[in-house]
């Protein structure tokens, strides 16, 4: 009996070490299980937004309703992006103050830039206006200009100027010179953020950058001018 167990498990071995592995059995089943999966993934990928050489045409230069204002930086578009209801817009050359979100606290003056945004933007329309070397974010999000109608400049700009919005000069845009000459004016005016705003409680890539545009300025100081 221990005999017949024993031949019994070697043939069980030796069929395991003859048997090549399926590749190498099936092929063609292999490399259809390899396309199916690729395939798959890619469809993952492009149902998140439309492909950004359609973004130009699709967008630029249109109106559109704004039908919600997620913080005052970013909007939601009531046109479809790809398999999204909605096309979710990061203005270009602008960073707002976070609203709260995610357990954490609502950053300085993040409720009264989003409350602004809304109160200028909720339910009008808009012109989207893009630039023709980069449409979208990591996340993302169509990279745009708005401009109300008859507004003589973009929504962005308005934020910058009225002190809403800091200007973000980690990314290159052709109105990027305009929106550092409005955060002047509005930073030594005292508009908006700027009337009361300590260094600490600035976004993180701004913090980094005043502490080496003026290594003497310590946090909790009130910051009005650049180099103050």
């Amino acid at each position: 009996m221990l005999a017949r167990i024993r031949r019994r498990v070697n043939v069980g071995r030796r069929r395991r070490r003859i048997m090549p592995p399926l590749w190498r059995r099936r092929p063609l089943v292999s490399v259809a299980l390899l396309l199916l999966v690729a395939v798959g993934l890619l469809a993952r990928r492009t149902d998140v937004h439309v492909a950004s050489g359609n973004d130009y045409g699709t967008y630029h230069g249109k109106v559109f309703e704004v039908v919600r204002v997620v913080d005052g930086d970013t909007i939601d578009l009531g046109f479809p992006d790809g398999k999204q209801r909605y096309t979710r817009v990061r203005f270009w050359g602008v960073d707002t103050p976070e609203v709260a979100g995610s357990g954490r606290a609502p950053m300085h003056y993040g409720p009264e830039a989003s409350a602004f945004t809304k109160a200028e933007l909720e339910h009008r329309r808009v012109e989207v206006l893009l630039l023709e070397r980069k449409f979208r974010d990591k996340y993302g999000r169509l990279l745009a200009y708005l401009r109300l109608p008859d507004a003589e400049t973009t929504f962005n700009e308005r934020l910058v100027a009225t002190g809403h919005a800091y200007a973000d000069w980690r990314f290159d845009h052709p109105h990027k010179e305009r929106f550092l000459a409005a955060e002047r004016s509005a930073r030594d005016s005292g508009a908006g953020l700027w009337r009361d705003v300590r260094q600490d409680q600035f976004p993180r890539w701004r913090q980094r950058s005043e502490r080496a545009r003026s290594p003497t300025t310590r946090p909790g100081r009130t910051c009005r001018r650049f180099g103050a």
